[in-house]
């Protein structure tokens, strides 16, 4: 067959960092003889030549090239373009991995699209993701209908012929920003981009050493002259005027103002803070014309307009006050309602842990220079944050908790002026309702709910809760979707999470006492604390004895508050043992009930089910400190890695 997607992995002393990389290569979806892993390491010191060649020994998808160290992963990603035999070429970092079915997606998304980049959805794990670009699929994208100039890592999959025909490659050498260089000439020169978002195709991982590349602190002097070069490919491709004004703003704000605000400003030490705020200065004052900060959100053209004045002491005092800006969401109701989990919410930002107010009547005025001190700059922000009020809009978004994927939920909002007081300020407030749907989740796990608002000119996300202790809603868990959903609030923070597909005993199906169950001739009947949509969702009733297990047909229906289990019992069958129960729940789940049959001359009679005999009990408690055990281990083996 041919090979329709060759994976390049630049590698560099990775140690045990590049196992999930490999397993997740190795699992792809893709038929194995229809794409080919090139590792091309770049010098390595560590075990990781050995391991790659013995890999490649036994797997004929995997190659290996070894060359002499060259300093950063732009020469070994033209290297294995060069050694690539595949319609596409994908990159993957060594501390990264794919989702299990990500080159089969993307190939096949590209290939309908006729694309000659496919952008897959990224989710971050201690890392920052794109968020905007991925909120829905893109088959015909580009950098004027969508934000592809917000995703400029080179995680991505390029047509090779794409490559070829227009001579691109990689920046090679001791640099930075490499990756912008090549992904925004790929985006302008590229006859179609398509964005896939319906499923994580990369995990983008921050290591637990934090030593990834991006994670290094760097020479301004020198960052910064590369970021020129990514400049030079716009200006190159485009006219002057708005869109590349627009694509320009996306480095102006990400690379530059970004940098200057709030806390993550403040952090740096201060020497270091005054170089990089001269080396940006530096960079706006040679190539930005005033189209490009005009496009930033109100609180970024402060901070641009400080920068381009050159008033250090300004964009120090501004980040002063903008460290104390935060987001708060908090759950007024969670209940289930047409197979949808309703959380309603109400968001607002805060200021030193206040409700944060602003100016009933504002006088909005243009922003045609630099605020004159940080007072105007905070009043300005202010009246225009009000008078963009009407834009301001909130989504909240589930976040699976061990790889990051994440996934928007409908919501609906409206917004409130709260009037603090007779004639005084007014607080702007976001009241909210997303619909959550279970179906859309992957897989099993913990999900956390993240509120995210964009109110003036701030974007801010927070975990969504607590909820005072007395309003705290306690929903059922639901069998929706084909999955078990347990929303449940964290300890200590009472933060609203799901648990999906995972949850046993915390479902509360404990409370079920054999007299709350009733068995007439051979049909079971029992109330469940749990919501299921509609009527009749087939399920199973697992009996098991000492003398092995069978299923009974059986049926969820709503009823009440929750839900009534109705199942058809093999009564001649039962005789001459006790049973324990299990509710078979969608997937291969089965949910313990605290109920036993026996079954009797006089029919089935439900009793409370056995407590586990002495020996299993001593095994539960062994298997439980073993556990604790080796966890303590691992977090032991992490620090002492850091």
């Amino acid at each position: 067959m041919p090979v329709k997607v060759s994976v390049v992995v630049p590698v560099y002393n990775p140690g045990i960092y590049v196992e999930d990389c490999v397993a997740s290569l190795l699992r792809q979806s893709l038929p194995p003889d229809e794409y080919e892993v090139i590792f091309v390491d770049d010098g390595s010191t560590d075990d990781t030549p050995a391991r790659l060649d013995a890999l490649a020994a036994a797997d004929p998808r995997v190659n290996v090239v070894h060359q002499p160290n060259s300093g950063w992963s732009g020469k070994p990603r033209n290297v294995g373009i060069a050694a690539a035999r595949g319609e596409y070429v994908m990159f993957v970092d060594h501390d990264d991995h794919l989702g299990d079915e990500a080159l089969e997606r993307m190939y096949a998304y590209g290939v309908a699209n006729g694309a000659d980049v496919v952008v897959g959805k990224m989710a971050g794990k201690g890392r920052g993701v794109p968020v905007e670009l991925f909120r829905r699929d893109h088959p015909r994208a580009t950098v004027e209908n969508a934000p592809l100039i917000d995703s400029l890592t080179p995680h991505k999959m390029f047509r090779r012929a794409f490559l070829d025909d227009i001579g691109l490659r990689f920046p090679e050498g001791r640099r930075r920003l490499e990756d912008h260089v090549f992904v925004t000439e790929a985006y302008l020169r590229a006859s179609n981009v398509s964005v896939l978002s319906d499923y994580v195709c990369y995990y983008h991982v921050r290591r637990d050493d934090a030593s990834n590349a991006g994670f290094q602190r760097f020479d301004p002097g020198g960052y910064f002259k590369n970021l020129r070069e990514a400049l030079d490919v716009v200006e190159r491709h485009t006219e002057p005027g708005p869109l590349r004004d627009r694509l320009f703003r996306r480095w102006l704000r990400v690379e530059m103002v970004e940098r200057m605000r709030g806390r993550r400003f403040l952090a740096l030490p201060a020497d270091y803070r005054r170089e990089l705020f001269d080396e940006i200065h530096q960079v706006v004052v040679e190539r930005f014309g005033p189209g490009v900060a005009a496009g930033l959100q109100p609180t970024q053209r402060v901070v641009a307009a400080f920068i381009a004045a050159d008033r250090f002491e300004d964009v120090e005092a501004f980040a002063g006050w903008e460290a104390g800006i935060a987001l708060t969401a908090v759950p007024e109701r969670v209940e289930w309602s047409d197979g949808t989990l309703r959380i309603g919410f109400t968001a607002e930002y805060t200021s030193g842990g206040e409700p944060m107010t602003f100016a009933a009547d504002p006088s909005r005025t243009a922003l045609d220079g630099p605020p004159k001190d940080l007072a105007a700059a905070i009043a300005w922000v202010g009246a225009d944050t009000v008078a963009r009020f009407g834009k301001a809009g909130a989504d909240l978004l589930l976040r699976e908790r061990s790889s990051g994927a994440q996934y928007f939920q409908p919501v609906e909002f409206t917004r409130e002026e709260m009037p603090c007081g007779d004639d005084g300020p007014v607080r702007l407030v976001l009241h909210a309702t997303a619909a959550a749907d279970p179906a859309t989740l992957t897989g099993d796990g913990l999900w956390d709910a993240f509120v995210r608002v964009k109110l003036g000119g701030w974007t801010k996300e927070c975990r969504l809760g607590p909820a005072p202790r007395q309003d705290r809603p306690a929903p059922h868990a639901g069998v929706v979707g084909g999955h078990v959903v347990l929303p449940y609030w964290t300890a200590p923070h009472a933060h609203l999470a799901l648990d999906v597909d995972r949850a046993t005993h915390r479902l509360g199906l404990g409370a079920l006492a054999p007299d709350d169950v009733t068995v007439s001739g051979d049909r079971l009947r029992a109330p469940l604390p749990l919501y299921v949509p509609g009527h009749g969702t087939e399920v199973s009733l697992r009996l098991t004895s000492s003398g092995g297990a069978q299923d009974a047909p059986a049926t969820l229906s709503p009823e009440g508050s929750g839900a009534v289990l109705e199942a058809v019992l093999p009564v001649g069958d039962l005789r001459g043992g006790t049973w324990r129960t299990a509710l078979g729940a969608p997937g291969p789940r089965f949910l313990t009930l605290p109920l036993a049959l026996r079954a009797g001359a006089d029919g089935v009679h439900v009793v409370r089910a056995p407590r586990p005999g002495a020996v299993r009990r001593f095994a539960r408690k062994v298997r439980r400190s073993l556990g604790t055990a080796l966890r303590r281990a691992a977090a032991r083996v992490r620090a002492h890695r850091r």
